[in-house]
């Protein structure tokens, strides 16, 4: 089985009462949202990488604040000739502050709209469940940086 290691940074930007998410197209053309960020470049810091990517993806210059944890993941898919792959995805999830830009979608990339949604409507909307651990993260700031910190 092939292994695939992705490290990504991702931002959690809540700016009166309401979350800035990136819309995610999968590669069957399904759509959910996501939290602005992406994956490192090969050489790049995590804390560089965030603020590139929210960039690339909502037009906004986002500074990190504050590194609120680390959410680890693990599936098996199915890769060309019959073969699987064991992806391990590890994602850093900043708080980030938007100090400049305007909001713009992003093109040629693996977003198409960027927006801001109230925080009592995210649980209503189509989403990676990313969205969900980012604001477990930003509402629970856990010491050890995870929102289970049992599993």
């Amino acid at each position: 089985m092939h292994k695939e290691l992705r490290v990504a940074a991702y931002a959690v930007c809540v700016r009166d009462g309401q979350l800035l998410l990136a819309r995610w197209v999968a590669g069957d053309g399904s759509k959910r949202w996501t939290l602005p960020g992406g994956g490192m470049e090969h050489g790049e810091d995590p804390y560089d990488t965030v603020i590139r990517e929210a960039e690339e993806e909502t037009g906004y210059a986002v500074r990190p604040v504050a590194l609120l944890g680390v959410d680890s993941i693990r599936r098996r898919y199915p890769r060309k000739l019959g073969t699987f792959a064991d992806f391990h995805g590890l994602r850093l999830v900043y708080e980030g502050e938007i100090t400049g830009g305007e909001l713009r979608h992003e093109t040629d990339g693996s977003t198409d709209m960027a927006a801001w949604h109230p925080l009592d409507a995210v649980s209503g909307l189509p989403r990676v469940g990313l969205v969900d651990v980012g604001l477990g993260l930003w509402r629970g700031r856990p010491a050890a940086g995870r929102v289970d910190a049992e599993r």
